[in-house]
């Protein structure tokens, strides 16, 4: 059987002590999710920049604290390229088609994935559109969606806020708002072009090696038949927006694809995260109830305890390169771990995490040239959807140990796979007609 070498091997050998004796940790599986902050201690006892396997069989680099991951981000597109055609095993035909690192991390015709004027021109066209949304309108929308989603349980008295709440308010709020109605007054996206694009999204972030490449095709399918209702049917939406900004067919399904895939599943964790803060911290959940913290500090400190996107942003060295005493080789993907990054206990020497409650100085939205475009949104959109939840769940509490909520595999996305919970029902709901 032919092997290859793995970062951290003879072949590929870093400056950093040498790894455990089964090699290279793995960042996914059960383990790893388990307790996915002991792992990054084991990596971050090894060095800042340490050999991982990303997903079975494809190995690269995990940055694992805040000064290398600040300076890998800082330094893209100079010294760490972002396109995977610096991917060695990609280029020489390695990754299996199915992989769900493929699907993660594969080259793609949008922003994220591109270096240069390249890059410049595709943000510059997502930038422009996510700027004309009207905030407004969307704080409206997602109070509006999420009471409907609250109605359908409330008066049940108990509910899975992941399943019925917070996974689908987020990718019900982004099909609102990108697909305003047209100028002649009709809805594009009717609800069963809606359910495909949540469907395949949420079983792209969530698929084994058997469903990775089909879940990607159905999406990329959603996305072609948008894009061509869009251009028959313009209206002032982000959607139409795009098309104006000159994007052909291909970057269209791409971009929208980014864009489903940045603002859905990261945010829906987003929101579950901070729920489940609020019921099992008493500091925390006193705090807001009694409104002396407001839900934006809640949903900070998220950002730094439990990022949504734990580790991601894959780069390429630019040939070997320094980074904080560790020297790292060319052709093999970099992932920055802002979980790790976040939590590095550098950063806290002579003070405590609480003490950064309204620091904005984590990397829960990235940084460098490509940060998030919108966090303004993600901040609007998961704000709502918390307060609305505990305006309308009172005596809110988990029906399970905080030990047995279940989350997610990794390594990509961080939170709470299920969060059953109680609360007091509202009858209220019960006598109203059509109810």
């Amino acid at each position: 059987m032919t092997t290859h070498p793995q970062p951290g091997t003879p072949q590929c050998p870093v400056s950093a002590p040498a790894p455990p004796p089964e090699g290279p940790l793995p960042i996914f599986g059960p383990a790893f999710s388990a307790d996915p902050h002991a792992t990054y201690a084991r990596l971050r006892a090894q060095g800042p920049v340490v050999p991982v396997e990303i997903s079975p069989g494809v190995y690269g680099y995990l940055a694992v604290t805040h000064g290398a991951v600040g300076y890998l981000l800082l330094n893209n597109p100079t010294l760490f390229a972002k396109d995977p055609v610096h991917w060695a095993a990609l280029q020489r035909g390695e990754i299996p088609s199915g992989s769900p690192a493929l699907m993660m991390m594969g080259p793609r015709d949008n922003a994220l994935w591109k270096d240069g004027a390249e890059h410049t021109r595709l943000r510059d066209a997502i930038t422009s559109a996510l700027a004309r949304v009207d905030t407004f309108a969307l704080a409206d929308s997602v109070a509006r969606i999420a009471d409907q989603l609250l109605d359908s349980f409330a008066a049940a008295g108990r509910a899975d806020l992941m399943a019925q709440y917070a996974g689908p308010l987020p990718m019900l709020t982004v099909i609102d708002f990108l697909d305003s109605p047209s100028s002649r007054g009709e809805q594009i996206v009717q609800s069963s072009l809606g359910e495909r694009i949540v469907n395949a999204v949420t079983r792209l972030f969530s698929a084994g090696p058997d469903d990775a490449a089909q879940a990607n095709a159905d999406l990329e399918g959603a996305c072609l038949e948008l894009t061509r209702l869009k251009r028959a049917h313009p209206g002032p939406d982000v959607i139409t927006y795009l098309i104006q900004g000159g994007l052909s067919n291909r970057e269209m399904v791409q971009t929208l694809l980014l864009l489903f895939g940045a603002a859905a599943p990261p945010e829906s964790e987003y929101i579950g995260s901070a729920l489940l803060d609020i019921i099992t911290d008493p500091e925390s959940g006193g705090s807001v109830h009694t409104g002396v913290r407001p839900v934006a500090d809640t949903l900070n400190a998220v950002m730094w305890k439990n990022p949504p996107v734990a580790n991601y942003h894959p780069l390429y060295a630019q040939g070997p390169q320094w980074v904080q005493g560790t020297l790292i080789h060319p052709g093999y993907p970099i992932l920055c771990s802002y979980a790790a990054a976040n939590s590095d206990p550098d950063l806290f020497v002579g003070t405590s995490p609480g003490a950064f409650a309204g620091n904005r100085a984590h990397f829960g939205f990235s940084a460098g040239t490509h940060g998030c475009p919108a966090p303004g949104i993600a901040r609007v959109i998961g704000e709502i959807a918390v307060e609305r939840a505990l305006d309308r769940l009172p005596k809110l509490a988990l029906t399970v140990a905080p030990a047995n909520v279940p989350t997610l595999p990794g390594p990509f996305l961080a939170g709470p796979a299920a969060l059953p919970v109680s609360f007091q029902p509202d009858t209220t709901r019960l006598a109203l007609p059509g109810r």
